[in-house]
């Protein structure tokens, strides 16, 4: 499998993805600043973040301050469900591109489904909008269960591009991931390195070892096998630029097929993992 940090996937937009991108979850003033930063400069061309963030600011002076067009680099924001509705997302929308200092967002998310069926329909009603006033590039979720993302088909409304969900050996999220694959979903993975849990695992371990590459690696590098955008995160500049060292050797399949074994289901989350959500 030939990937390298410019690997990207065509969205159902028409538009591409970064497979790689920088999350700055929990990753606040000068040192969101500096992961970004470095981010850009080791060739990072995707950073995650979001309103509940806190740190869109801080993201945009990053790319102002890179000397990389506007065009070379993908930003993702998303809303939470506290700012759910047709008329508060399009006011979200336009103070996430205040604080980006952007004209435009390549992908937008709804952060989570909390909100119920009602106000995440009209929520997505409004994303749709506003991609179609340019908003925004591509449209997606997060945190999504196959439940809503069928009630999304059963309005009649188009499909997401993405879905952002955890995804690790742990916690593989089997039956969305197979029902966005068939629905042409492309499949981001957020806390791809189980939040530093975990890495005491035998199997991580051993493969760490035969790769000679550290066990973030090896769980990111099994995230692009997959075929999925991990979104690693890290505040401290050596992991960040570590993260990304993940192209000079490929898993086989064998080795792919142990970290599979893994999976504990909702069991081996790390994180709030909402997908189950009314």
């Amino acid at each position: 499998m030939a990937l390298s940090i410019t690997s990207s996937v065509t969205l159902r937009s028409g538009w591409s993805m970064p497979l790689l991108g920088l999350g700055v979850y929990q990753n606040s003033g000068p040192s969101v600043l500096t992961a970004c930063s470095t981010a850009l400069q080791v060739g990072y061309r995707h950073i995650d973040s979001a309103q509940a963030y806190r740190n869109e600011a801080e993201v945009g002076r990053a790319l102002n301050e890179s000397n990389l067009k506007r065009e070379e680099v993908f930003i993702t924001s998303k809303v939470y469900s506290a700012n759910h509705g047709y008329d508060r997302a399009l006011q979200m929308i336009d103070q996430s591109l205040h604080n980006l200092r952007l004209e435009y967002m390549d992908l937008f998310l709804i952060h989570d489904p909390l909100s119920g069926k009602e106000r995440r329909l009209a929520t997505w009603r409004a994303l749709i909008k506003a991609r179609d006033d340019g908003k925004i590039r591509s449209i997606g979720v997060s945190n999504y269960g196959i439940k809503h993302l069928e009630e999304i088909k059963g309005a009649s409304l188009e499909l997401p591009s993405v879905n952002q969900l955890e995804i690790h050996p742990f916690c593989q999220q089997a039956s969305i991931v197979n029902w966005c694959e068939q629905n042409g979903i492309v499949v981001q993975a957020y806390s791809p390195l189980v939040r530093g849990n975990r890495w005491d695992n035998p199997t991580l371990k051993e493969l760490s070892d035969k790769y000679g590459k550290e066990i973030p690696q090896i769980l990111i590098r099994w995230s692009l096998q997959r075929g999925y955008s991990p979104l690693p995160k890290s505040s401290k500049t050596d992991r960040v630029i570590s993260n990304a060292d993940v192209y000079d050797f490929e898993m086989g399949e064998e080795d792919m097929e142990k970290l599979a074994a893994l999976d504990e289901g909702s069991l081996g989350a790390v994180t709030w993992n909402p997908v189950d959500a009314a």
